[in-house]
């Protein structure tokens, strides 16, 4: 029987509800809500499938060791010594060492890594005289190490590059939105395939392309190639391959009459979209229309809207009237529906004029912002009750 390991799924500000009903439900024991991170435990299997499936997840960290009352240099490289490092990582390969979190002990974090490398390198050199190289760019070992004041917790980052990174976005605009961000809104937006799903600004598409992995039990990671755990030395394949193979299995088809759509204006938008859905092999189930939200009338099997209008940050608009014609196209034409916006120009929310039924607070790179909700009542909300 493997043992439960003690694991981490980091995420952004705001996901971390999300993350842990995603983890729960695929079976993860001891779901603990922290800081942008969750915190779970699983066996070696789970830490695999984690990182294969997971769509809000930006990396699974695995806690391999802790220690206590680590406030001297000296006891820092006995601690890190006394780790089996060839059960992970091998003279021939190469490694790094980042340090998070908060210690007044030690003089700064280059200092920690260095002293733990030194009693990496010096354990390799005794066992096998032979030692492991450094690489800060392309690891095949990511080692990190959090201090809590005097205790410290070594992890290894299992999934390597970030797991935003599904592999199917090969075309973007000038202002992608971050895919676990994307399954993040669509997650709080509680769209569960209930019905036909529009994303009247959708760029590069990858809000409607998070929304049918999603509804579709579509694995985050299934275009993606190679994640960290694979470089280690108690890598099992066989293993792997059994976990991915049973996650394949679950995927289904969207439900009958839900349709998912994209417009976009611009021709180029269009474009990059329709190639990135063609790579996530969703093309059958998500249309992109070249359209300008401001001039067509909402298509009669909608009754959902989630999409990221652009904020002035990147892409030159004139907030004020912009916003104002947000909420204008809305109340007219989209009466009896659903809409989610994230607005990265908090100043922008008040132009659109509406009363939003829901705020939640998300960070959209370092730019704080609003997942904002409209429940657009057909007639006055009096008539509802």
């Amino acid at each position: 029987m493997m043992t439960d390991l003690k694991l981490t799924a980091t995420t952004f500000f705001g996901l971390e509800e999300v993350l842990a009903q995603e983890l729960f439900q695929l079976g993860a024991k001891e779901v603990e809500i922290g800081n942008r991170a969750v915190r779970f435990k699983g066996d070696l299997g789970f830490l695999y499938k984690a990182n294969f499936n997971l769509h809000l997840a930006l990396r699974v960290l695995w806690e391999i060791e802790s220690f206590d009352k680590i406030y001297k240099a000296e006891q820092l490289y006995k601690a890190i010594r006394r780790i089996e490092w060839s059960n992970y990582l091998n003279p021939s390969q190469t490694f790094r060492i980042d340090v998070t979190g908060q210690t007044k002990y030690f003089k700064n974090t280059r200092f920690i890594a260095l002293k733990a490398k030194d009693a990496i390198v010096d354990q390799f050199r005794d066992k096998f005289d032979r030692r492991p190289d450094i690489s800060l760019r392309q690891p095949d070992i990511h080692i990190i190490l959090h201090f809590h004041d005097q205790v410290l917790r070594v992890h290894l980052d299992s999934s390597g590059e970030s797991l935003h990174k599904r592999g199917y976005r090969t075309q973007t605009n000038i202002a992608p939105l971050n895919e676990v961000l994307a399954a993040g809104i669509v997650s709080l937006s509680q769209w569960r395939g209930c019905c036909s799903l529009l994303d009247p600004m959708c760029g590069s598409g990858t809000i409607l392309i998070e929304a049918a992995m999603l509804e579709m039990r579509i694995p985050a990671a299934i275009n993606r190639t190679h994640f960290a755990f694979q470089n280690w030395t108690n890598y099992q394949s066989d293993l792997f391959e059994l976990i991915k193979t049973s996650s394949l299995k679950k995927i289904r088809e969207l439900p009958d009459g839900v349709q998912l759509i994209g417009y976009d204006k611009a021709p180029s938008a269009v474009e990059k979209a329709r190639q990135n859905i063609k790579n996530a092999h969703l093309d059958d189930f998500i249309n992109i229309e070249q359209n300008d939200f401001f001039k067509v009338e909402k298509p009669d099997s909608v009754s959902y809207l989630i999409f990221n209008p652009p904020y002035d940050e990147r892409l030159s608009i004139d907030v004020k009237s912009f916003y104002k014609q947000i909420g204008d196209v809305l109340k007219k034409n989209y009466a009896g529906i659903e809409a989610w916006l994230l607005v990265g120009n908090l100043q922008a929310l008040k132009y659109i004029g509406l009363r939003p039924s829901k705020r939640i607070k998300l960070f959209n790179g370092k730019l704080e912002a609003r997942l904002v909700h409209y429940q657009l009542y057909k007639g006055s909300k009096k008539s509802k009750f």
